[in-house]
Protein backbone atom coordinates (compact mmCIF):
# COMPACT_ATOMS: atom_id res chain seq x y z
CA UNK A 1 0.00 0.00 0.00
CA UNK A 2 2.68 2.45 1.30
CA UNK A 3 6.18 2.39 1.18
CA UNK A 4 6.68 4.72 4.76
CA UNK A 5 6.90 3.51 8.51
CA UNK A 6 4.15 5.28 10.67
CA UNK A 7 6.68 4.36 13.31
CA UNK A 8 9.63 6.34 11.80
CA UNK A 9 7.57 9.47 10.81
CA UNK A 10 6.31 9.73 14.64
CA UNK A 11 9.92 8.98 16.46
CA UNK A 12 10.87 12.09 13.72
CA UNK A 13 7.69 14.10 15.76
CA UNK A 14 8.64 12.88 18.86
CA UNK A 15 12.28 13.91 18.25
CA UNK A 16 11.87 16.95 17.34
CA UNK A 17 9.37 18.01 19.96
CA UNK A 18 10.42 21.83 20.17
CA UNK A 19 10.18 22.44 16.64
CA UNK A 20 6.13 21.29 16.82
CA UNK A 21 5.74 23.31 20.09
CA UNK A 22 6.44 26.47 18.31
CA UNK A 23 5.19 25.44 15.05
CA UNK A 24 1.68 25.34 17.44
CA UNK A 25 1.99 28.28 18.72
CA UNK A 26 2.61 29.97 15.56
CA UNK A 27 -1.18 28.69 14.41
CA UNK A 28 -2.72 28.74 17.07
CA UNK A 29 -1.83 32.47 17.35
CA UNK A 30 -3.27 32.50 14.11
CA UNK A 31 -6.40 31.16 15.26
CA UNK A 32 -6.37 33.13 18.37
CA UNK A 33 -6.24 36.66 16.11
CA UNK A 34 -8.93 35.28 13.77
CA UNK A 35 -11.26 34.64 16.56
CA UNK A 36 -10.50 38.25 18.55
CA UNK A 37 -10.88 39.70 14.89
CA UNK A 38 -14.14 38.66 14.21
CA UNK A 39 -15.10 38.84 17.25
CA UNK A 40 -14.04 42.45 17.65
CA UNK A 41 -15.21 43.48 14.41
CA UNK A 42 -18.43 41.58 15.20
CA UNK A 43 -19.12 43.85 18.39
CA UNK A 44 -18.53 46.76 16.89
CA UNK A 45 -20.66 46.14 14.06
CA UNK A 46 -23.44 45.44 16.62
CA UNK A 47 -22.41 48.84 17.99
CA UNK A 48 -22.65 50.60 15.32
CA UNK A 49 -25.77 49.04 14.41
CA UNK A 50 -27.59 50.15 17.03
CA UNK A 51 -28.86 53.29 14.54
CA UNK A 52 -30.31 51.03 12.79
CA UNK A 53 -33.19 48.50 13.26
CA UNK A 54 -30.76 45.61 12.26
CA UNK A 55 -28.07 45.63 14.39
CA UNK A 56 -27.80 42.10 13.68
CA UNK A 57 -26.31 42.15 10.24
CA UNK A 58 -24.14 44.66 11.03
CA UNK A 59 -22.81 42.60 13.43
CA UNK A 60 -21.99 39.86 10.62
CA UNK A 61 -20.50 42.32 8.25
CA UNK A 62 -18.30 43.49 11.39
CA UNK A 63 -17.07 40.34 11.64
CA UNK A 64 -16.39 39.31 7.98
CA UNK A 65 -14.53 42.99 8.08
CA UNK A 66 -12.56 41.44 10.81
CA UNK A 67 -12.16 37.98 8.93
CA UNK A 68 -11.04 39.98 6.23
CA UNK A 69 -8.75 42.31 7.93
CA UNK A 70 -6.65 39.36 9.36
CA UNK A 71 -6.22 36.64 6.07
CA UNK A 72 -4.94 40.13 4.26
CA UNK A 73 -1.93 41.03 7.15
CA UNK A 74 -1.38 37.14 6.93
CA UNK A 75 -1.26 36.58 3.35
CA UNK A 76 2.14 38.94 3.21
CA UNK A 77 3.65 37.59 6.42
CA UNK A 78 2.65 34.01 7.27
CA UNK A 79 4.30 31.68 4.48
CA UNK A 80 7.80 34.06 4.62
CA UNK A 81 7.78 33.38 8.60
CA UNK A 82 6.49 30.41 8.90
CA UNK A 83 8.68 28.48 6.23
CA UNK A 84 11.39 29.94 7.85
CA UNK A 85 10.46 28.03 11.12
CA UNK A 86 9.69 24.97 8.34
CA UNK A 87 12.94 25.10 6.51
CA UNK A 88 14.61 24.76 9.98
CA UNK A 89 12.54 21.77 11.32
CA UNK A 90 13.25 20.04 7.74
CA UNK A 91 16.79 20.56 8.42
CA UNK A 92 16.49 18.72 12.14
CA UNK A 93 14.09 15.94 10.34
CA UNK A 94 17.11 15.14 7.39
CA UNK A 95 19.27 14.68 10.04
CA UNK A 96 17.24 11.81 12.07
CA UNK A 97 16.05 10.19 8.81
CA UNK A 98 19.34 9.84 7.85
CA UNK A 99 20.54 8.99 11.66
CA UNK A 100 22.56 11.26 12.64
CA UNK A 101 22.64 13.41 15.58
CA UNK A 102 20.19 16.42 15.70
CA UNK A 103 22.24 18.38 18.13
CA UNK A 104 26.11 17.89 16.94
CA UNK A 105 27.26 21.01 17.72
CA UNK A 106 25.81 21.47 21.16
CA UNK A 107 23.18 23.86 19.90
CA UNK A 108 19.18 23.63 20.56
CA UNK A 109 17.24 22.18 17.84
CA UNK A 110 15.44 25.08 16.41
CA UNK A 111 19.39 27.02 16.91
CA UNK A 112 20.75 24.26 14.76
CA UNK A 113 18.11 23.97 12.44
CA UNK A 114 18.20 27.65 11.35
CA UNK A 115 22.52 27.11 11.42
CA UNK A 116 22.13 24.78 8.70
CA UNK A 117 19.65 26.61 6.82
CA UNK A 118 21.60 29.49 6.66
CA UNK A 119 25.05 27.90 5.71
CA UNK A 120 23.26 26.46 2.58
CA UNK A 121 21.19 29.40 1.23
CA UNK A 122 23.24 32.12 3.05
CA UNK A 123 19.79 34.68 3.11
CA UNK A 124 16.20 34.03 3.48
CA UNK A 125 15.17 35.72 0.57
CA UNK A 126 17.65 32.73 -1.59
CA UNK A 127 15.33 30.09 0.03
CA UNK A 128 12.38 32.24 -0.17
CA UNK A 129 12.30 32.72 -3.85
CA UNK A 130 13.79 29.00 -4.64
CA UNK A 131 10.43 27.85 -2.39
CA UNK A 132 8.27 29.71 -5.03
CA UNK A 133 9.56 28.70 -8.29
CA UNK A 134 9.61 24.97 -6.77
CA UNK A 135 5.68 25.78 -6.09
CA UNK A 136 5.19 26.60 -9.73
CA UNK A 137 6.86 23.54 -11.31
CA UNK A 138 4.24 21.12 -9.19
CA UNK A 139 1.39 21.58 -11.57
CA UNK A 140 3.77 20.50 -14.03
CA UNK A 141 4.65 17.13 -12.31
CA UNK A 142 0.93 16.82 -11.94
CA UNK A 143 0.36 16.76 -15.77
CA UNK A 144 3.49 14.70 -16.48
CA UNK A 145 3.25 12.00 -13.64
CA UNK A 146 -1.02 12.44 -12.78
CA UNK A 147 -2.60 12.77 -15.92
CA UNK A 148 -5.06 9.79 -16.60
CA UNK A 149 -7.43 11.07 -19.01
CA UNK A 150 -6.29 9.00 -21.61
CA UNK A 151 -6.38 5.77 -19.84
CA UNK A 152 -10.10 6.25 -18.61
CA UNK A 153 -11.89 8.01 -21.86
CA UNK A 154 -15.17 9.21 -21.04
CA UNK A 155 -15.03 9.50 -17.74
CA UNK A 156 -14.28 13.16 -17.55
CA UNK A 157 -16.02 13.57 -13.80
CA UNK A 158 -13.49 10.72 -12.76
CA UNK A 159 -10.45 12.17 -13.97
CA UNK A 160 -10.88 15.62 -13.11
CA UNK A 161 -11.38 14.08 -8.99
CA UNK A 162 -8.38 11.51 -9.15
CA UNK A 163 -6.05 14.08 -10.51
CA UNK A 164 -7.81 16.54 -7.77
CA UNK A 165 -6.83 14.54 -5.34
CA UNK A 166 -3.20 13.73 -6.79
CA UNK A 167 -2.80 17.48 -6.75
CA UNK A 168 -3.33 18.01 -3.33
CA UNK A 169 -1.23 15.32 -2.19
CA UNK A 170 1.86 16.75 -3.99
CA UNK A 171 1.54 19.67 -1.85
CA UNK A 172 4.55 18.76 0.01
CA UNK A 173 6.74 18.42 -2.93
CA UNK A 174 8.91 22.03 -1.79
CA UNK A 175 9.60 20.69 1.31
CA UNK A 176 11.11 17.46 0.23
CA UNK A 177 12.95 18.90 -2.50
CA UNK A 178 14.28 21.61 0.23
CA UNK A 179 15.21 18.40 2.23
CA UNK A 180 17.41 17.18 -0.92
CA UNK A 181 18.87 20.54 -1.23
CA UNK A 182 20.00 20.17 2.46
CA UNK A 183 20.68 16.54 2.56
CA UNK A 184 23.14 16.75 -0.74
CA UNK A 185 25.14 20.12 0.90
CA UNK A 186 24.83 21.98 -2.46
CA UNK A 187 27.00 24.93 -2.62
CA UNK A 188 24.60 25.98 -5.42
CA UNK A 189 20.80 25.38 -4.12
CA UNK A 190 19.30 25.98 -8.19
CA UNK A 191 21.62 23.14 -9.22
CA UNK A 192 20.52 20.97 -6.43
CA UNK A 193 16.71 22.04 -6.27
CA UNK A 194 16.60 21.14 -10.38
CA UNK A 195 18.20 18.02 -9.34
CA UNK A 196 15.86 16.96 -7.25
CA UNK A 197 12.65 17.91 -9.18
CA UNK A 198 13.60 15.94 -11.78
CA UNK A 199 14.82 12.85 -9.28
CA UNK A 200 10.77 13.43 -8.24
CA UNK A 201 9.56 13.44 -11.56
CA UNK A 202 11.40 10.36 -12.55
CA UNK A 203 10.08 8.62 -9.59
CA UNK A 204 6.48 10.33 -9.93
CA UNK A 205 4.60 6.80 -9.50
CA UNK A 206 6.04 5.76 -6.60
CA UNK A 207 5.90 9.39 -5.09
CA UNK A 208 2.61 10.15 -5.83
CA UNK A 209 1.30 6.79 -4.71
CA UNK A 210 2.60 7.39 -1.04
CA UNK A 211 1.61 11.11 -1.52
CA UNK A 212 -2.27 10.29 -2.12
CA UNK A 213 -2.33 8.35 1.35
CA UNK A 214 -0.91 10.26 2.85
CA UNK A 215 -3.30 13.21 2.08
CA UNK A 216 -6.28 11.06 2.09
CA UNK A 217 -5.11 10.46 5.84
CA UNK A 218 -4.56 13.47 6.54
CA UNK A 219 -7.65 15.32 5.47
CA UNK A 220 -9.72 12.20 7.06
CA UNK A 221 -8.35 13.17 10.23
CA UNK A 222 -8.59 16.86 9.96
CA UNK A 223 -12.31 16.15 9.35
CA UNK A 224 -12.65 14.10 12.51
CA UNK A 225 -10.88 16.82 14.21
CA UNK A 226 -12.86 19.46 12.98
CA UNK A 227 -16.06 17.57 14.36
CA UNK A 228 -14.70 17.66 17.69
CA UNK A 229 -13.68 21.28 17.42
CA UNK A 230 -17.27 22.48 16.61
CA UNK A 231 -18.90 22.12 19.74
CA UNK A 232 -16.31 24.43 21.57
CA UNK A 233 -15.99 27.14 19.04
CA UNK A 234 -19.76 27.33 19.06
CA UNK A 235 -19.76 27.61 22.81
CA UNK A 236 -16.81 30.35 22.39
CA UNK A 237 -18.45 32.23 19.86
CA UNK A 238 -21.79 31.94 21.02
CA UNK A 239 -20.71 35.34 23.22
CA UNK A 240 -20.63 37.16 20.12
CA UNK A 241 -23.71 39.45 19.43
CA UNK A 242 -26.69 38.55 17.64
CA UNK A 243 -25.93 35.74 14.14
CA UNK A 244 -22.24 36.72 14.79
CA UNK A 245 -22.37 33.08 16.22
CA UNK A 246 -22.83 31.43 12.63
CA UNK A 247 -18.54 32.34 12.40
CA UNK A 248 -18.59 28.79 14.90
CA UNK A 249 -17.82 27.07 11.55
CA UNK A 250 -14.92 29.39 10.26
CA UNK A 251 -13.32 29.61 13.52
CA UNK A 252 -13.73 25.08 13.86
CA UNK A 253 -12.34 25.10 10.18
CA UNK A 254 -8.98 27.58 10.89
CA UNK A 255 -8.84 25.26 14.04
CA UNK A 256 -8.50 22.29 12.78
CA UNK A 257 -6.34 23.54 9.82
CA UNK A 258 -3.64 24.91 12.16
CA UNK A 259 -3.74 21.17 13.87
CA UNK A 260 -2.80 19.72 10.56
CA UNK A 261 -0.11 22.25 9.64
CA UNK A 262 1.52 22.10 12.90
CA UNK A 263 1.29 18.64 13.98
CA UNK A 264 0.23 16.54 10.47
CA UNK A 265 1.96 18.08 8.47
CA UNK A 266 5.58 17.47 10.00
CA UNK A 267 4.28 13.74 9.91
CA UNK A 268 3.40 13.85 6.26
CA UNK A 269 7.03 15.36 5.24
CA UNK A 270 9.30 12.93 7.24
CA UNK A 271 6.79 9.78 5.97
CA UNK A 272 7.81 11.15 2.01
CA UNK A 273 11.22 12.56 3.11
CA UNK A 274 11.80 8.61 3.84
CA UNK A 275 10.29 7.19 0.87
CA UNK A 276 12.47 9.63 -1.37
CA UNK A 277 15.47 9.06 0.20
CA UNK A 278 14.85 5.62 -0.44
CA UNK A 279 13.82 6.05 -3.85
CA UNK A 280 16.54 8.05 -5.29
CA UNK A 281 19.38 6.05 -3.66
CA UNK A 282 22.02 5.55 -6.08
CA UNK A 283 19.89 7.02 -8.96
CA UNK A 284 21.15 10.19 -11.34
CA UNK A 285 18.96 12.92 -12.85
CA UNK A 286 17.39 11.53 -16.32
CA UNK A 287 18.08 14.17 -18.66
CA UNK A 288 14.76 13.32 -20.52
CA UNK A 289 12.67 13.85 -17.40
CA UNK A 290 14.85 17.35 -17.10
CA UNK A 291 13.84 18.24 -20.98
CA UNK A 292 9.92 17.40 -20.36
CA UNK A 293 10.24 19.60 -17.17
CA UNK A 294 11.61 22.55 -18.83
CA UNK A 295 9.14 22.13 -21.64
CA UNK A 296 6.13 22.27 -19.67
CA UNK A 297 7.11 24.48 -17.06
CA UNK A 298 8.88 27.80 -17.00
CA UNK A 299 8.99 27.93 -12.97
CA UNK A 300 11.54 25.19 -13.72
CA UNK A 301 13.18 26.42 -16.95
CA UNK A 302 13.83 29.55 -14.39
CA UNK A 303 15.68 27.22 -11.88
CA UNK A 304 18.06 25.48 -14.09
CA UNK A 305 18.71 29.09 -15.64
CA UNK A 306 19.61 30.01 -12.60
CA UNK A 307 21.43 26.81 -11.77
CA UNK A 308 23.29 27.30 -14.95
CA UNK A 309 24.56 30.93 -14.40
CA UNK A 310 26.53 29.85 -11.25
CA UNK A 311 27.64 28.37 -7.93
CA UNK A 312 26.47 31.43 -5.68
CA UNK A 313 23.54 32.57 -3.92
CA UNK A 314 22.60 35.42 -6.42
CA UNK A 315 18.47 35.33 -7.42
CA UNK A 316 19.06 37.84 -10.30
Amino acid sequence: MWDFSIGKALGVLLHTAPFILIRMAIYFGITLAYLLATGGGAGVGYGIGQVSEEPESFAVWGGIIGFGIVSFALYWVREYILYMVKAAHIAVMVELVDGRSVMPDGKGQIAHGQAVVQARFGEANVLFVLDQLIKGVIRAITGLVGGIGMLLPGLDGLVRFVNTVIRLSLTYVDEIILAYNIRTNSQNPWESGRQGLVLYAQNGGRMVKNAVWLALFLWLLTAVIFLVLIGPAATVVYLFPGAASGFAVAIAVIAALAFKAAVLEPFAIAALMEVYFKTIEGQTPNPDWDAKLAATSKKFAEIRDKAIAGPGRQIA
